[in-house]
């Protein structure tokens, strides 16, 4: 949390602005635990039979976000078990994640994933796409859409990944002027996070500065 507090007085911007999320994925329930106990209140996980195993055995003690690729036959799983998706990609997904949230007064928070690198090994919407998806989510009653999410090509410099985190703030500003507010940038990992900060992340995605490194 110390780092995440630097690196926003750097920006000038108040770090309570910023979310933790924890990611998880691969991490015994033992060690999530600790986690817990030392003040993590959000963790993020990439599959949905992974965190439902995890979900039954430590509860809604935290806050749980799902931050993999989400298949369309999956969805109905996620909207139990998720309080925030942040990979919505597509019309269909939205769609479906709707349908399945059924009755009630429940309301699921999503962010649209926007591939902004174009690789075809990442997920997510392009940039022409976005409007439309983001217009649609907004006629679905039981989504809620707080923001953007994006991964950016891994680099061994850190700094290479600004251009990325910065064209997803100016998408996000794009949007609102198009009648969408939105408020979260979920963007950043162990390796870039600060930067990610400085150019308007209000969820950073860290696993391997707080778990170690994955088996």
């Amino acid at each position: 949390m110390e780092r995440i507090e630097k690196a926003a007085q750097r920006a000038g911007r108040d770090s309570k602005e910023i979310k933790l999320v924890a990611v998880s994925k691969t991490v015994e329930v033992a060690r999530i635990k600790e986690a817990i106990e030392a003040g993590v209140s959000i963790l993020g996980e990439n599959y949905v039979k992974e965190a439902q195993k995890k979900i039954e055995t430590i509860g809604r003690l935290v806050s749980w976000h799902f931050i993999g690729h989400l298949q369309s036959n999956k969805a109905r799983y996620a909207v139990r078990l998720f309080d925030v998706v942040h990979s919505l990609d597509s019309i269909p997904l939205a769609e479906e994640l709707n349908r399945r949230v059924g009755q009630g007064d429940r309301v699921i928070k999503v962010m649209i994933e926007v591939n902004l690198s174009k690789e075809a090994t990442k997920f997510g919407t392009d940039e022409e796409r976005l409007l439309d998806l983001a217009k649609r989510i907004q006629t679905l009653n039981r989504l809620s859409l707080e923001g953007l999410m994006t991964m950016p090509p891994y680099f061994d410099a850190p700094e290479m990944s600004r251009p990325y985190y910065g064209a997803l703030r100016e998408l996000k500003d794009r949007l609102t002027g198009e009648g969408i507010p939105m408020r979260e940038l979920s963007m950043g990992m162990s390796s870039d996070f600060e930067i990610a900060i400085e150019e308007g992340a209000t969820y950073v995605r860290v696993g391997t500065a707080i778990f170690g490194p994955r088996k």
